[in-house]
């Protein structure tokens, strides 16, 4: 198939777009380069550079590739930035979400795989969190995915694009050649691995007193190359609508430590830090929906050799992309 792989320069973008090439479909990535990286640009990959805030961009880009179906990576997720800055968010991931639907039914491309998040969920009433959950956002980073989501499935049913949502837990972990590369970095595993680099003194624990087992916040963390597997599913699957993406067991921020420890054989010191806004105390997924209708099934549930593959990438590439 063909592809247009809006975010294709970012982190999951970049590996689900290597994975496409493998499989032998043909990608077309589109990216503005704003947060992307050029290096992690697969070179088998086709680059347009454009923002999805700029309709004729994207329009643009639509036209000329005339993709069989879209996957749509491209937007702003740093939680703790949405909530000092939201209307980033509501321009890129809304306003550029509708003129990249928008494009798409001018020019007849039917299928869009939606890159969503569980953040949709906010403070869920149990975990694990299934896909008929109250969707009740805790920050404006969740409240405009799922305004994208909404207008998605509108689209569906008044002009029948077929979407496939696909709700993210924590992405995690790396391969060979491509690992996680944020600026600033707010997710925890780089942040710990970046102490066992002796690139930051400790690692701020934010918040001590959730109602957890040991306190801190647990998360459900699954693997970069899992989270692409899904995509390629679903690009093929007859089965549109919503699916949670997880290994449907949590971590606490301590046990993700602990396991950093381990696997770097560093000592890795903490320091206690305020609750972060917008951070809900458990997320975990029940990804049986996922399993049952697209087949799928994580390959690299472990933590520690999640860890691990992380730790290579980063020992490799000390500076990021930068680096490379």
């Amino acid at each position: 198939m063909k592809v247009l792989v809006t975010g294709g320069a970012g982190y999951i973008g970049s590996v689900t777009t290597s994975m496409l090439l493998d499989e032998g479909h043909e990608a077309t990535v589109f990216d503005n380069l704003e947060r992307g990286h050029r290096e992690a640009v697969d070179p088998r990959a086709r680059l347009i550079v454009g923002d999805l805030r700029r309709e004729r961009d994207i329009d643009e880009a639509v036209s000329k590739v005339r993709p069989d179906a879209v996957m749509h990576f491209a937007a702003l997720a740093l939680v703790g930035e949405s909530m000092e800055r939201p209307e980033l968010y509501f321009e890129n991931n809304v306003v550029g979400g509708h003129h990249l639907a928008a494009a798409m039914r001018r020019h007849g491309v039917r299928r869009i795989i939606f890159s969503s998040t569980c953040a949709t969920y906010g403070v869920p009433d149990r975990v694990p969190i299934s896909e008929d959950a109250p969707q009740r956002p805790a920050n404006p980073y969740g409240e405009s995915k799922l305004m994208f989501e909404t207008m998605l499935r509108w689209y569906g049913d008044r002009h029948g694009l077929e979407a496939v949502l696909l709700r993210y837990f924590n992405a995690c972990g790396a391969t060979e050649r491509l690992g996680e590369d944020h600026e600033p970095e707010t997710h925890l595993i780089p942040n710990v691995l970046r102490v066992a680099l002796g690139q930051a003194p400790a690692v701020p624990v934010y918040g001590e007193d959730y109602p957890t087992p040991d306190g801190t916040c647990v998360r459900d963390y699954i693997h970069v190359v899992d989270l692409a597997d899904a995509h390629l599913r679903a690009l093929t699957s007859p089965h549109t609508g919503a699916f949670n993406l997880g290994n449907g067991s949590g971590f606490s921020v301590r046990e993700v430590i602990e396991a950093a420890r381990e696997v770097t054989g560093h000592s890795i010191p903490t320091v206690s830090a305020p609750r972060r806004p917008g951070d809900p105390p458990a997320l975990v997924a029940d990804a049986s929906r996922a399993r049952r209708l697209l087949g799928w099934s994580p390959r690299h549930p472990d933590l520690r050799a999640i860890v691990q593959h992380a730790w290579a990438w980063h020992r490799a590439h000390p500076r990021g992309y930068a680096g490379s």
